[in-house]
């Protein structure tokens, strides 16, 4: 395949649905055609959207695994795996290297997508990576002998603006900085490059870096989904005959997940979206839509490459001298439809974009006499200053030179002196590692064994290359381990990450923690310096954690001695989870890939009581889960161990702050009893004051990560101390939501009065208080009306008049006045198309506090869709806490529309279209689905009208059909006397007198009943609600799949 040098060079993945995906009853809305990618909306199947690419791959079905573990085809041609994928772009990014271009591949999407399977692979199916370096080392081992070739390879990650170098063994603080050369460009200062000469190099110092990846998220506290990782192969090409030497930067680029955190903003948080993690994937995006419009002709007058780390690295990829590949990775689920929308939409930009790749040829010599005029301008430099009489130390003279070439140090060495320093860099590892894992009670009779074994393994592997031979002895040395001893994997948010590190329990005691002292060490949040203790006798292994440790066994906080099962799942801190592979005699032939990070989490949500029964997963009577409800529980477990984390960084910097989930509107519903949509908050209560406040996901994230900041600081030595404003952890006080009560209105579109307590339910369904409220149908004069004004048909107020009055007499028994001092209450309602919601004046510190407000309400001229929301809604009424020092809501009628006797208008026609779409400001929708819904509304109305005309000509038709028959009857029969006649006639008479006043009662009668009828109606609504909501409990463990 050979790549256009003017362009980049795109193509799209689509993967397979992820498990909680099948959990969610998800459906593929994705479908490929040759080059083309197709979506459709699961909302409006017929509305399709179709984009076209150099390349779409199917990886959803049609696939099998084969004896090694390996996906292929299942017999369709539509399958492409791990292996089409490297021949048509990995083949293209070794081609370019060969050629003497700079290749650049990157991987975008959102979490869960694909990206890492791609470029890393999983398993037996090694992704676009491992794949290019293999067969670059082995291209160059069949080359011609008058050429050298060079390869260095570096491996980073970018999280928070801060790049970690993945090589080294110290990490510097505040990270790498970014430094730019006149000839190279940006690049990283001080970024570790190892010289490698053969593919096994390689692949040790992959494995490398992602265990220093590992163990870098459990430290930092850090998602590896919103990293950045960035792998550089440095590939040089020497012509000893020509005297001309090729160089070639590859740059292979996992980009961090792409789905788009909901803005901190839009949630009012006084705190911008002050972290600096998603700066870089916004600034890339920045970065491709000018570069897009450069490319359509459009002037752009700057394009922001220096916003953000990543995108200084890759400008050249981007925007410069580089063929570029981006694969963009797509989730075929219809539960991310939006996201997959939104990447294909940023692939379209991004393939408009045009690169001028040239060939980095240059003369060798040349290159030496351009060094050599560096170095003179260099001493010359020095020089002056040392005329100037400024001294001028040894150390500072080598890091001017340094800085002033911008070249790595590897310039100063010769290729083979540098090769050699870094075999002995990792013999010495090698060294340091066997003494740290042979076990130390059988050291002096094993380490015989074990050195035969070892050297056996690596004979037959690769016996000509001393760093080949180190490496796969310590690979044969931890499979001779894992044979013998028990051990812990590490179990990470990323699968990639997953399974990358492991603690053998030897025989005797191991101590974890912080210490240095310990068998194993441990770094991460809640992780004491002696932390627990394992013991391993006689094929027992016993956990047992040190006093005030957190330690969890499948789900469980432990406090003593614990016996250990093979597969146990073992926490240790606030987030580092293992899992347990016990003594080989306890093994069985259980697939552990099952016991993943969400299984882990799940586990400790129904330990906690928290599963899909308490949500309700069905919807509508059907058999399949509501994928929303099950967002929010996987919403619920992903937030879990952030949450947890961030109690252990409140307690390290003695915050006093408790952060616990609560799903909002768990157990509530809206107007019409419908439930509404459930979402998770994070609510914090400061535990000496009491003070509550309750966080949006979005705002607990944002802040998650600005404390993750703070808290790094802390870890280096620094003050931790900020002012109040720019503290995280702080907010100021203000007014939480409480519970709600519903109230239905349907007394008021028959004239009748309701007087209803009613209880006011919390998020969870249980009572918070019991609120006395009143609706009172009245004259505009505010005479209340009597019985005898009761109507029986609604649409008698139809294009009329109608007034009411509600009145809040007093809330019995609130508990969160109980809760602690200074606190009050406010009580909120919004009726019909009112633009904002009605707040009572605020009462302070009464447990049974009396409110007795009255507002009066007109609708000047009564609409059908008024009459049906008295009908068919309830008054939602709010009860909302106060606390000493927060802002209290408005409880005047200012900005509200007035008649001239002071009573508030509704069913305003002027005020529909802004505010008749919900009842609630935070809840608009679009003007056209306002129109769609009032036309259902009309439409229900109508047939309501139809189905009762068509009952009273049933009726009509009925009686017609009597009267016809019993006029047939009369004529038969002989006419009576005259005096029988007038008998008769006095007798009609009087029975229809009787009938008239008989009607009348029986209208009376009606009334009565009626009134009585929708009274016991809204209580047992109200009682319905509450038994809707009122699920049996059942046992936490139900839940785990």
């Amino acid at each position: 395949m050979t790549l256009v040098d003017d362009c980049l060079y795109f193509d799209t993945a689509i993967m397979i649905l992820i498990q909680r995906e099948k959990d969610a009853g998800s459906r593929c809305v994705i479908s490929m055609d040759s080059n083309s990618t197709s979506i459709y909306d699961p909302r409006n199947p017929g509305h399709v959207k179709t984009f076209t690419f150099d390349l779409a791959y199917w990886s959803h079905s049609g696939f099998l695994k084969d004896e090694n573990g390996m996906l292929i085809s299942a017999g369709s041609n539509s399958y492409a795996g791990q292996r089409e994928v490297f021949r048509d772009l990995g083949q293209g990014v070794l081609q370019s290297a060969w050629q003497g271009y700079n290749a650049t591949l990157l991987a975008y999407g959102q979490t869960g997508s694909g990206k890492s399977y791609s470029m890393i692979g999983y398993g037996a199916n090694r992704g676009l990576v491992p794949s290019v370096c293999e067969e670059l080392c082995k291209a160059i081992q069949s080359q011609e002998k008058n050429r050298q070739y060079q390869i260095t390879f570096s491996m980073l990650e970018i999280y928070n603006e801060q790049i970690i170098d993945l090589l080294s063994k110290t990490r510097k603080p505040g990270g790498l900085k970014i430094r730019e050369d006149q000839q190279q460009g940006f690049y990283v200062d001080g970024l570790k490059l190892v010289p490698c000469d053969n593919y096994a190099q390689i692949e040790r110092l992959m494995d490398q870096g992602n265990k220093m990846r590992t163990t870098a998220t459990t430290t930092m506290n850090a998602s590896s989904s919103r990293s950045h990782m960035v792998i550089t192969i440095q590939f040089k090409q020497i012509f000893l005959d020509e005297a001309i030497t090729k160089q070639s930067v590859i740059n292979l680029v996992d980009l961090a997940g792409s789905e788009r955190q909901k803005s901190s903003g839009s949630e009012k948080d006084r705190l911008k979206e002050g972290t600096r993690v998603n700066l870089s994937l916004t600034t890339l995006g920045n970065v491709i839509s000018a570069l897009a419009e450069v490319a359509t002709g459009k002037k752009v007058l700057h394009i922001p490459y220096r916003d953000s780390v990543l995108t200084k690295l890759l400008q050249s990829a981007l925007g410069g001298n580089s063929r570029t590949i981006m694969i963009a990775a797509l989730s075929p689920a219809d539960i991310c439809y939006e996201e997959t929308l939104s990447t294909l939409r940023y692939a379209e930009r991004a393939k408009k974009i045009r690169n001028k790749a040239v060939v980095n040829a240059s003369p060798t010599k040349k290159l030496i006499r351009e060094l050599k005029a560096e170095n003179n301008k260099l001493l010359s430099r020095m020089a002056e200053l040392g005329s100037a009489g400024r001294a001028i130390s040894d150390e500072a003279q080598l890091q001017l030179l340094a800085e002033s070439e911008g070249w790595p140090r590897s310039t100063q060495m010769t290729w083979e002196a540098q090769l050699e320093e870094a075999r002995q860099e990792w013999e010495q590892q090698y060294s340091a590692m066997t003494q740290a894992s042979v076990p130390h009670t059988h050291k002096n009779q094993n380490t015989q064994n074990w050195t035969s074994m070892c050297n056996i393994s690596c004979y037959f592997k690769l016996s000509d290359s001393p760093t080949e031979i180190i490496y796969f002895s310590i690979l044969a040395q931890e499979r001779w381990m894992m044979e013998k001893f028990p051990y812990l994997l590490n179990i990470n948010e990323d699968p990639q990450l997953s399974w990358v590190l492991k603690h053998f329990i030897q025989d005797g005691t191991c101590d974890v923690g912080q210490s240095a002292s310990n068998a194993i060490i441990l770094r991460g949040l809640g992780i004491l310096d002696k932390h627990a203790t394992f013991t391993n006798a006689d094929g027992r292994v016993t956990l047992v954690p040190r006093d005030k440790c957190k330690v969890v066994v499948n789900g469980v906080t432990i406090t003593g001695e614990t016996e250990l099962q093979h597969s146990d799942r073992v926490i240790l801190g606030s987030n580092s989870a293992y899992l347990y592979v016990g003594p080989p005699a306890q093994r069985t032939e259980e697939d552990l890939s099952r016991y993943d990070y969400d299984f882990f989490q799940s586990e400790l949500a129904a330990a906690e009581g928290f599963g899909m029964d308490k949500l309700g997963t069905v919807s509508g009577g059907q058999d399949r889960a509501d994928p929303s409800v099950l967002a929010v529980f996987h919403d619920y477990i992903k937030l879990m161990p952030l949450v947890e984390e961030v109690n252990q960084m409140s307690q390290e910097l003695r915050k006093d702050l408790k952060f616990e989930l609560k799903v909002k509107n768990l157990a509530l519903s809206d107007s019409r009893g419908h439930d509404l949509q459930k979402e998770i908050t994070v609510k914090v209560t400061h535990e000496t004051t009491q003070q509550v406040w309750v966080w949006s996901k979005a705002k607990f994230i944002n802040r998650k990560f600005l404390m993750e900041e703070l808290y790094q600081r802390f870890l280096e030595g620094e003050n931790p101390a900020v002012n109040q404003d720019s503290d995280p952890f702080w907010d100021p006080v203000e007014a939480v939501h409480v519970g709600s009560a519903h109230v239905w209105l349907q007394a008021l579109a028959y004239r009748m009065r309701l007087e209803e307590r009613a209880e006011l339910l919390n998020s969870e369904g249980l009572e918070e208080a019991v609120v006395l409220i009143n609706l009172f149908p009245c004259f505009s004069d505010g005479r209340l009306f009597g019985e005898d004004e009761m109507i029986i048909d609604p649409l008698e107020l139809l294009e009329g008049r109608v007034d009411f009055q509600i009145h809040i007499a007093e809330c019995l028994g609130v508990k969160w006045l109980r809760g602690a001092v200074g606190r009050g209450i406010q009580i909120g309602y919004r009726v019909y198309d009112l633009p904002r919601c009605l707040y009572t004046k605020p009462v302070w510190e009464s447990i049974n506090p009396k409110i007795e407000e009255t507002v009066h309400f007109s609708a000047l001229k009564a609409s059908y869709e008024f009459l049906n929301y008295l009908q068919k809604n309830a008054l939602i009424v709010d009860l909302w806490g106060l606390q000493e020092g927060c802002m209290e809501m408005d409880s005047s009628l200012d900005g509200l529309l007035l008649t001239a006797e002071g009573t508030v208008v509704i069913d305003n026609p002027k005020d529909l279209t802004a505010s008749h779409a919900g009842l609630d400001a935070a809840m608009e929708v679009p003007e056209l689905y306002r129109k769609l819904l009032q036309m259902e509304q009309e439409t229900e109305l109508l047939r309501e009208l139809n189905r009762a005309l068509r009952e009273e000509n049933a009726l009509l038709k009925d009686k017609l059909k009597k009267w016809d028959v019993g006029h047939r009857e009369k004529k038969k029969s002989e006419s009576p006397t005259k005096v029988i006649k007038v008998m008769k006639q006095s007798e009609s008479s009087r029975d229809a007198e009787e009938t008239c006043s008989h009607r009348t009662s029986c209208d009376a009668e009606l009334a009565k009943a009626l009134k009585t009828f929708y009274q016991n109606m809204s209580v047992v609504r109200q009682q319905f609600l509450q038994l809707k909501h009122s699920r049996p409990s059942v046992s936490p463990f139900i839940a785990i799949v």
